[in-house]
Parts: C-alpha cells; structure tokens; sequence
C-alpha cells in the first residue's frame, strides 16, 4: 500500500481514532500522477481514470446495489437507507475494483462520489455510421452502466485528503491489506460464534430465566441469551442501571453462567439525567440532545473513562460479556433520532464527522469496559478502519434478499453483518431466514418484540432444533476462519468476486458467497420458486456439502427445498 497526500488533510480523520492504526509502505505501480485534484466552493475534488471494463465493489454496507459502477454516491450514515444513492448503517470510504486495485479515503466527511463518468475531452469526429434510436429501458441501463471513464470523489468542507492506494491480484488480497491497515481482524471468542437469542423487551427476571430453561429442556442449541431495553430503569434515553424487573441481577447472571449462557444487554449512548453517570458524562457531550439524554464525546479520553468505569464496575464485573449498540446511525428519515450535522462536539468534531465516528467510537468506550474479556457484541453503526472492532452490524429493516447483499457486501469493506431472524410471514419464511443466519458471521435471532419464540406457532421446532445444531457444527470453521481475520484481514465471508477475481461470471452475483475457506453458499429467499440457479466457478471442483455428491462447475439448476451448499475439493 501506498499513501499519497493532496493539498491539507484534515486532523480529525478515522486514522486518528483508530487503535491499531498501522501503516507500512510497500511499492505500488499506481501513479501519482493519475489523480487530478482543484479545490471548488463544494470542497476538495480528486479525480482520476477508471477502465472501461472495470467493476467497482465497496463503499460500506450498501444494501440495494452490488457493483456501483455508474452511480452517484453520497456515503452518508443513515438507518432507513430507501435507494442506492450511498445511504447506509456503515458507510466507508473505500472501494476496489476486479482491475488490481482499491483505495481508502481517510475521512470522517460525508464524500460524494461519482462511479464512472464521462469527461469532455474537445472536439471529435462525427461517427457517420448506422443511425441509432434507443426505445427500451435496457437499452437505456446498459449504455449508462457501461459509460464513464473517470471517477470523481469531492470531499466537502476539507481542503485535501490522504488517499492509500492498495494492489493485488484478487480482491480478497486488497481487502485483506485494507483491513490490516486498522490492525487486523476482529479477535473473538468461539462462544460468540454460536447460537444468540435476544429474549422479548418486555420480559423480567423470572420470564428470562424460564426462556433459558426453554433452551435447554427443548434440546435447542443457545450460547448467548441477550436482553433488551426493559433490562434498564430507563430507555430511550439510557440509565445503564438495573430495572425493578431484575431484582437481583447479579444472582440471575450467576444462574445463567453457571447453565452455560453468556449474556449481551441492548443500549444505546444517550445518557438519561437518572443515570448514575449523568452529571459526569454531561461535562464531555455534544451541544443537541437526543431522546431527552446527552450525546457522550466518545473522541474524549474523560467521557470514554467514565463511561468504561461505570459499564465494567455495574456490568461486566458481574458477569455480562456482550452489548448491543444501537441507535448511533441517526436517521434522515425519523425526527429527532439524532443530532443535527451542524453539532459541535468537545473534540472539535462536528455533527458530521460524529456521525462517521460515532459507532467506532462508542465500540472504543464498550471494548475499555470489556478489558481482556472478549466479545461478538452488535453495532448499528460502523466506519473506515473498523475491522478491528469485534461488532456486528444489523438492522431495523427486514427485507430478505437486502440482507443477503449485506453478507455479500460486508466482507469488501471490513465490517461484519447479520441477516439477523425476527419474526417471520409464515413456516417457509422463517426456515429461510435461520437458513441465512446459520450460514453467517453471527447466528442471532432477535425476539425482541415477540413474546414466544418464533417458531411456536408455526409447527417448525424439529426444524429449527436442526438448524441450530448445524450451526453448533460450523462454530470451529468459523473459529479457524476468524482466527485466520485476525492475523491476515481475509475476511471469513467474501462475495465471489473477492476470491475469484479473474472469472467475469461472479463480476454481479450478489446473493452468493464463500463462507470461510472452501464452502459456497446460495441462500433463498422466501417465495423463491421450486428452483434456483447456482454459480459454481469453473476453476474449481465441487461437492454438495450435504450429500457429499460430485457436482458439476458452471451455472445449474438447484432444487429449493434446502439451503445449497457446496464444498470444494
């Protein structure tokens, strides 16, 4: 990798909060001299030549476009993302190509960027060949797909920019290079890996304790129980601080330690004035309130102190091992989720570059809690450089094959995502679904809003028991592949494109990947059909995970009724 410096860098950029920040220069045969870069009343501009053939992946958890060639982005952080236009719960200023290189934009701004457009270059000649009208649709969508020969970032407000140009061969190579520019991969626990169950908002203490005991009598696989916000004596904003429905809390984690379950509890960073931590925290927040609390500065060592403090004396000394953090995406879309990008924040960010920050950061303050006890904890927000953090992005959004692209996307931008399982339309849907989550980062059913389990009324248990115990099954690939994150950066699920770079037929496959190193995996969406095609690359050979049968390479037809899954040999 090599960093190229245009104009003034701001100060306040993701590198400088990155913990394991570690850049070592080796030789790019990229050229300096391909990046033209002006200043304009709209910020800092860089532009530079883009192949005509080349694919464009990356930019963060974008969940409604796979390749972004052609596409005006605004990578803005945002929790109701409703087109492709560069919305997203983590959106990152990095990308690759199918062509041999990616780059990294070190910024907390909200950068616009321009996948591929056509520049005006001076007078040509006319092309006196066949008139041509076009009157289709796709006639229209292939030609601008196609167009475009140089991509343009503008940076606003920012008077220039450092930018790390990353080479190699495939683009897992450039990703796993990317990621170990943070440090490396997430180091997490095998139990983090196994099933997760988040019980019902409304439960106590009792109704926790008996759905722990549901587990284990019904034979069903669970490794985390979570609990959400009626655990607090306030949410939305937080106090941190044990409700009067868990009137012993510590005996509770004992009592569920000791029957072989880890705990995760929901919150989120708006500190309300009941919190035992208020008064402290207030002191080193943003301008704005949210929900009635204060926005921590989590880029301040004092608000970090006192936070951490609190969290590892009340909680994590007590036996909790995970958390759930939500709510620090803001949202466009919903008044008064967040704080306006105007704020002004102790630090000397502003409401922008927070916004950027903010799920990185407030990781920062939760890992200080944790200390050396390890975690999978989730995140609504991530950033640049955050491969690092051992969190799982997820979402309030539920749509079924959008979650597929997430798995496929996550892996080119060094963040983790679950297709995590809610409720479910009917039987088919709900098998689908577990389907899906058994086969990613992170297997976790989120019950938050449902009273019984899922599955109860739907006569699936058997079914379910199965899927769950598959999983059990997986926890060890999954262990070594992570393990394998961790000192290299590859990340343990990767769309096709990543490790099969040279074959054109994976270029805009979306809802196919590998999981760890050698299976292939093709979920399905409820209401599929009775069959599904399948891309098998030809430079490999392959079995049916299940059967262990010799499947042929190349596009086939596959039966729905179970989940495809393939091995290579």
């Amino acid at each position: 990798m090599k960093k190229f410096t245009f104009g003034t860098p701001e100060k306040l950029v993701p590198s400088t909060y990155c913990k394991g920040f570690n850049y070592v220069e080796t030789p790019v045969s990229y050229p300096e001299s391909r990046f033209e870069t002006r200043m304009t009343p709209r910020g800092f501009l860089i532009e530079f030549p883009i192949e005509d053939d080349a694919h464009i992946y990356g930019f963060g958890l974008q969940l409604k476009q796979f390749d972004q060639r052609g596409r005006k982005l605004r990578l803005a952080v945002n929790a109701d993302p409703t087109s492709a236009n560069g919305d997203s719960h983590a959106p990152v200023p990095f990308f690759v190509t199918n062509k041999g290189y990616g780059m990294y934009f070190d910024t907390a701004r909200y950068i616009e960027v321009y996948c591929g457009y056509k520049k005006h270059t001076g007078a040509v000649k006319a092309d006196n060949g066949e008139s041509r009208v076009m009157t289709s649709t796709d006639e229209l969508y292939a030609v601008r797909e196609s167009c475009g020969a140089v991509m343009s970032v503008l940076i606003p407000g920012a008077q220039g920019v450092d930018v790390y140009v990353f080479e190699g061969k495939k683009i897992t190579d450039i990703v796993s290079e990317y990621n170990m520019l943070s440090g490396g991969g997430a180091d997490v626990p095998e139990w983090g890996l196994g099933v997760f169950y988040r019980c019902c908002g409304q439960y106590n203490q009792e109704q926790v304790l008996g759905m722990a005991d549901y587990f284990r009598s019904h034979d069903l696989p669970c490794d985390i129980l979570g609990l959400e916000p009626g655990w607090q004596s306030h949410a939305y904003s937080c106090s941190w601080a044990w409700s009067e429905r868990f009137p012993e809390p510590e005996k509770m984690l004992r009592k569920l330690r000791g029957d072989g379950f880890h705990v995760s509890l929901w919150e989120h960073a708006f500190c309300h004035p009941s919190s035992p931590v208020y008064n402290a925290l207030s002191e080193h927040s943003g301008e704005y309130e949210v929900w009635g609390g204060v926005v921590p500065d989590f880029a301040t060592e004092e608000a970090k102190k006192i936070f951490a403090g609190y969290h590892r004396e009340k909680l994590v000394d007590n036996g909790v091992d995970g958390f759930k953090l939500d709510e620090c995406d803001s949202s466009d879309n919903t008044g008064g989720w967040s704080f306006p990008l105007t704020s002004r924040f102790p630090s000397g960010l502003d409401g922008e570059q927070y916004h950027s920050l903010f799920g990185t950061l407030y990781a920062q303050a939760v890992m200080q809690a944790l200390g050396d006890t390890k975690t999978l904890s989730e995140v609504r927000n991530m950033g640049a450089l955050a491969a690092s953090y051992p969190f799982v992005l997820y979402s309030d959004l539920y749509d079924h094959k959008d979650f597929i692209r997430g798995v496929v996307q996550s892996g080119f931008s060094g963040i983790l995502w679950t297709p995590e399982v809610r409720h479910a339309e009917n039987k088919d849907d709900l098998i689908r679904r577990l389907q899906a989550t058994v086969f990613s980062v992170q297997c976790l059913i989120n019950a938050w809003y449902c009273e019984m389990v899922p599955w109860a009324e739907l006569g699936c248990e058997d079914e379910v028991r199965d899927l769950l115990k598959l999983r059990e099954k997986l926890v060890p690939t999954l262990k070594k592949a992570f393990d394998e994150y961790h000192t290299t950066g590859k990340p343990p699920v990767r769309a096709l494109v990543m490790d099969y770079t040279d074959d054109a037929e994976t270029y805009g496959i979306d809802d196919e990947y590998m999981f760890c190193d050698d299976l292939l995996v093709a979920p399905i969406a409820s209401g599929a059909g009775d069959e599904r095609d399948v891309y098998l690359p030809v430079s490999e050979s392959w079995v049916d995970y299940f059967t262990g049968e010799k499947v042929e390479s190349g596009h086939i037809k596959v039966s729905t009724k179970g989940i495809p899954v393939y091995r290579k040999i």
